[in-house]
């Protein structure tokens, strides 16, 4: 992977005038909710009240009358908080209270990020390039997900990103609490305690002042970086000083399919479509050592042909010989090592100023030229480009989607082979304004309900009915499955 989204995130805190401190004031974070789902062969999948918490970056700290405890350009205010215990004492981090301002709204198990937002006086349009963790059902601390001889199944809408866009869906080895600690209350719950691969500089190091200017590395898969022209996913393990920053990246158009992903190709992105990823361990076990990765997609309710006859998996061997620095890193079973661990999944949406994100979709990895993914060209050509995640699931390998039926019930233990057909949820954007949480709502637990055996009910705002739609047609109790259009019903 090409320098990452840290440096534009740091730009676009730079115009914000964002701000950055320690304990929470009296304003608590929104925390949208967002449905996931855990599954296992036995069990089926069982629902999770889960949310979503914007990095903590994005917040605004301030001192007890108002002022700001960051510079104009985002640096942090070295009078306010020449040291952690100083700082503490200053300033306050304040919760977010409209996600949708930042670009994000969810509705039901289904999140929308938009990479830019629209001032209502101006009509001019910002950079929001949000970036979001997510969190487990008590609101406090990161879901940790234990992915080694697991497997990790979404559905996404790339439609409406152009060639420069990178829609991510990735894990990052974060302090499952974000670095709380007492000059830290907030922690997780506010987003912070951010790392990965490209061992990123920040004024904050998992939540202590940084004032040593020192990096902080973490392991980090990268599930799907991706947008209408282009695919990736790559592992990046880490040593105890640094990681492999380049990473062994498997990309469909560069293993020589290059029809394969795109607009009318066999993953066609103008329709969403199922992604899942299977991280396969020598003994078949979560302690097993991980020895290969291996990606399917699923369309209109089939599982597609890989792109490569031999089937779309990355073996440790593939992997050192992409990657010359892998090995040296640990490569696949490093990685593996990380993901039973736990890591902490991750969403953003972002471009590129300076590369114009030329590594994923341009050259010999994509069909894009070397300047159309210009920022300052998709303002202007695509003001609404945005990303949409659905339907996310996790658990043992063959639970999370199976064959003739909706992803979510009981299955067999057996992965799904490349030749049957199977059926995904195809959760699409909704046509009515999606619901974002209310100001001040605390995320709590809630019990959890298991599917069925017939298949899964779909949750409130999730698609029930419409052409060419395979998943849940019964909506959970209340709601009713209520037309929009020949291809869209939705539980209201």
């Amino acid at each position: 992977m090409a320098p990452r989204f840290t440096s534009i995130l740091a730009a676009a805190l730079a115009v914000r005038q964002l701000a950055t401190a320690q304990n929470p004031d009296d304003t608590a974070d929104a925390h949208p909710k967002l449905t996931t789902y855990k599954c296992t062969t036995k069990g089926g999948c069982v629902s999770q009240d889960t949310s979503v918490v914007i990095d903590w970056n994005y917040h605004w700290f301030h001192t007890a009358d108002w002022n700001s405890c960051t510079t104009s350009t985002g640096g942090v205010n070295a009078t306010l908080c020449p040291d952690q215990a100083t700082c503490s004492q200053n300033c306050f981090v304040q919760g977010t209270t409209n996600y949708t301002s930042s670009g994000v709204s969810t509705s039901g198990d289904t999140l929308t990020m938009y990479q830019y937002t629209r001032n209502a006086e101006t009509g001019a349009y910002g950079n929001a390039s949000p970036r979001l963790y997510l969190l487990d059902p008590t609101g406090k601390n990161y879901e940790m997900l234990q992915l080694n001889g697991k497997e990790l199944t979404f559905t996404v809408d790339l439609s409406q990103l152009p060639c420069g866009e990178n829609g991510a869906l990735y894990l990052g080895e974060m302090d499952k609490t974000g670095g709380r600690s007492e000059l830290n209350q907030g922690g997780a719950s506010y987003g912070s305690g951010y790392c990965d691969a490209q061992c990123p500089v920040q004024n904050w190091r998992n939540g202590t002042l940084n004032t040593s200017g020192a990096n902080y590395c973490c392991n980090e898969m990268d599930i799907l970086e991706a947008n209408s022209k282009a695919i990736d996913f790559t592992p990046h393990p880490c040593t105890t000083t640094d990681c492999d920053r380049a990473g062994c990246g498997y990309n469909p158009y560069s293993q020589g399919n290059k029809g394969y992903y795109g607009p009318g190709g066999t993953v066609d992105t103008t329709k969403p479509f199922t992604v899942v990823t299977q991280f396969n361990t020598n003994d078949g076990t979560p302690t097993g050592t991980l020895t290969s990765i291996t990606r399917k997609y699923l369309q209109n309710g089939v599982l597609l042909p890989p792109a490569v006859s031999s089937g779309d998996i990355l073996t440790t061997e593939l992997c050192n010989a992409l990657d010359s620095t892998a090995a040296a890193f640990g490569s696949l079973p490093g990685m593996g090592q990380a993901l039973a661990r736990g890591m902490v999944l991750t969403f953003a949406i972002w471009n590129d100023a300076t590369g114009y994100m030329n590594w994923l979709d341009s050259g010999n990895n994509g069909p894009c030229n070397a300047t159309e993914g210009n920022p300052e060209l998709i303002i202007k050509q695509n003001p609404t480009t945005h990303v949409v995640f659905s339907n996310i699931r996790w658990g043992d390998i063959g639970s999370t989607f199976n064959s003739g039926g909706a992803p979510g019930g009981t299955t067999s233990a057996k992965p799904v082979s490349s030749t049957t057909l199977a059926t995904s949820k195809t959760s699409a954007v909704t046509t009515s304004k999606p619901v974002t949480t209310s100001a001040g709502t605390k995320t709590s637990a809630a019990s959890s309900k298991t599917s069925s055996a017939t298949g899964p009910t779909q949750t409130h705002w999730g698609q029930c009915a419409g052409t060419g739609y395979t998943g849940p047609t019964v909506c959970a109790t209340p709601y009713t499955c209520v037309k929009q259009n020949d291809y869209y019903s939705q539980c209201l």
